[in-house]
């Protein structure tokens, strides 16, 4: 070795005065300034090797460089075993071609020089069949040490190892994970159900991380750091993709989630969300790990493998996203859209922190635009409930005037829509331009995009029942129609989110309106009986007053009957507006009627006819009243 260290140290030293000379005096020059310089550049050992180019001795020292380690490198290359199935083969083989890479390095100078040149082209070949070789067993390393593996949890006293179920048949847990159930020889790690994540898979043994490595380095240093990232990502993918088929999850195109029925979807976007979950929080972080501990000191290395690795991954779970985000507008799929868009809003730490190289910056921006897209659903969504709203058609009336299906439907739904207000606040707050600009007052204008969404709502199912009780030929009906609808309403704005969204304001005004609805239906049902018991002027003949309170007697007892027969069908849901709405009929009808009776009985011109004429006392006028608004149709207008 120090015989071919003084020959290349000689070599580099007449390159250089045959590179500086300009002819052979200079070059002579140079020689004697290198032979004062050090006893080893003596003029006899420079000058006999000054010859033509064509001259074969000038790479003599490299030509024995690269004979000497051909031999060694052929002999590992040729080996029909693993070479790092003995660590003596695999230090032996690492030398060698530490070795390789190193005369190639020194030589590399003179490459111009054609005996030089032909000899680094037999260097370079020798450096490919080494590289190809140690490739292999790069993979055959990777591929045997998948094979064992162990579950660490970080942060605790102790380091614990997760059991695997290895039943033959998979079977599905009650978190949606699958257990492990592959022959030994095709284990691969998965998560098992977990109750939080604070969790890193070390899917390859520490010896075999360090092997890697070493393998790595002299790949990188070698010039072929792509094929070795190519290697490493190959195997470190499929092992990450089956690790997410495990979790439940299919592998689907946007076509075909679109195309699924949506109570699979509902299915699949649960199995989805764990998968999302499992991946941003354990694997692909076990994975930035590995790839970081693998190729350690080349940071650009590693962060190509590492996006190689996840890519495939990480575009299924954002393909599965956008599919949601740009499937149907149906009101029934806003709360699944919202799960999606919760997860992925609370996944972006994760994204931010896994893809924050260069190389992952295109997987994190396709994440937050999936996530934006998934908030223009959810706001496409409350567009198609308004359109639905619109759309409903007066078809025919609901029994007894209580409560129409849209009414229902519509509250129900912003109710259980708003247990996500928070989310929900930041959809709407992203978009400017939710509710047209004609429709907001000032109250409105200064409000948050939700509050105002939801008042825009409001405002479209309060004129939708209002066309909707045009339908009533009977004004009375039609304004018990429009009380029990707008008491409806106010309850379940007071019993939910809502009632912040809205404000006391809103509730004050509404249950005005309801009040006014009250007062509209005593009007037209009950005006007109009481005006019937309206008394005569005293100045007409005791005989006239008696024959027109005879007559008005009969019309009451007829009036009542009919309606009393028609709103014993009619129906208030609300029990407590029932009663209060009986109390304020009587308190109407009572006092007119009992004063009417009262003179009818002391008039001597109808003497001992009263009792005929006179069919109901105060009391049963009462019970009569206490009757109403039961309805007579089972299932029409309650309250759910």
């Amino acid at each position: 070795m120090a015989e071919n260290g003084e020959e290349k140290l000689l070599a580099v030293a007449r390159h250089i005065a045959k590179t500086l000379g300009q002819n052979d005096t200079m070059a002579d020059d140079i020689l004697q300034i290198f032979s004062n310089f050090d006893g080893r550049f003596s003029r006899e050992k420079l000058s006999e090797k000054m010859v033509d180019d064509n001259n074969p001795r000038g790479c003599a020292a490299l030509e024995r460089a690269v004979n000497s380690l051909d031999r060694q490198i052929s002999q590992y290359v040729a080996l029909d075993h693993p070479i790092w199935a003995h660590t003596a083969d695999s230090s032996a083989f690492l030398d060698a071609i530490d070795d390789l890479i190193r005369t190639m390095r020194d030589w590399e100078p003179m490459a111009a020089e054609k005996s030089v040149s032909a000899c680094l082209v037999r260097a370079d070949d020798l450096m490919h069949q080494a590289m190809f070789r140690v490739g292999d067993e790069f993979r055959s390393l990777m591929d045997r040490g998948a094979e064992s593996f162990e579950l660490n949890r970080s942060n605790h006293e102790s380091t614990g190892n997760l059991s695997f179920d290895s039943d033959d048949d998979n079977e599905e847990n009650e978190d949606g994970l699958l257990h492990n159930g592959a022959d030994l020889d095709h284990q691969i790690p998965v998560a098992q159900p977990v109750t939080d994540y604070d969790i890193v898979i070390d899917a390859l043994p520490s010896g075999t991380v360090s092997d890697l490595h070493e393998i790595a380095k002299r790949m990188v240093a070698a010039g072929f750091v792509k094929e070795c990232s190519h290697v490493y990502s190959t195997c470190r993918r499929e092992f990450l993709e089956e690790s997410i088929s495990r979790l439940g999850l299919q592998k689907l195109s946007i076509d075909e989630v679109q195309k699924m029925p949506w109570q699979e979807l509902e299915d699949e976007i649960e199995r989805w969300i764990k998968a999302a979950n499992v991946a941003l929080r354990i694997l692909f972080p076990s994975e930035r790990r590995l790839c970081d501990r693998v190729f350690f000191g080349f940071s650009s290395a590693a962060d190509l493998s590492f996006m190689e690795v996840c890519r495939g991954s990480t575009i299924q779970l954002l393909n599965f996203a956008d599919a949601v985000a740009i499937g149907s507008r149906s009101p029934e799929r806003l709360f699944k859209v919202l799960d999606v868009f919760e997860t992925l809003r609370d996944l972006m730490p994760e994204f931010d922190s896994v893809f924050s190289d260069q190389y992952c910056l295109v997987l994190r921006n396709e994440a937050v635009t999936i996530w934006k897209r998934l908030g223009e659903a959810i706001r496409g969504i409350f567009m198609e409930l308004e359109n639905l709203i619109r759309r409903d058609p007066a078809k025919a009336a609901v029994p007894g005037g209580g409560l129409h299906p849209i009414t229902r439907y519509v509250m129900n739904y912003l109710r259980a829509a708003c247990r996500s207000r928070q989310t929900l606040e930041q959809v709407f707050d992203e978009s400017n331009a939710v509710v047209p600009s004609n429709k907001l007052d000032d109250r409105r204008a200064s409000s948050s995009s939700m509050s105002v969404q939801m008042a825009w709502i409001m405002e479209l199912l309060e004129s939708n029942l209002e066309m909707k009780s045009k339908i009533y030929r009977d004004s009375a009906l039609c304004s018990v129609f429009m009380m029990n609808n707008g008491r409806y309403i106010v309850q379940k704005v007071k019993d939910s989110e809502l009632d912040s969204l809205l404000g006391d304001d809103w509730i004050r005004k509404h249950n005005a309106k309801v009040r006014q609805y009250c007062t509209n239906y005593q009007r037209s049902s009950w005006n007109k009986i009481i005006g019937t018991l309206k008394l005569d002027n005293s100045s007409l003949a005791s005989n006239a007053i008696a024959k027109s309170m005879k007559e008005k007697i009969k019309s009451f007892n007829t009036q009542f009957e009919d309606v009393c027969k028609t709103q014993s069908s009619w129906i208030v849901f609300d029990e407590q507006l029932r009663e209060e709405m009986r109390i304020s009929v009587s308190r109407l009808l009572l006092p007119a009627y009992r004063n009417f009776i009262g003179r009818l009985q002391c008039m001597p011109e109808i003497g001992r006819n009263t009792d005929r004429l006179i069919r109901y006392n105060p009391e049963d006028i009462e019970a009569r009243i206490n009757e109403l608004f039961e309805g007579n149709n089972g299932s029409a207008g309650v309250r759910k």
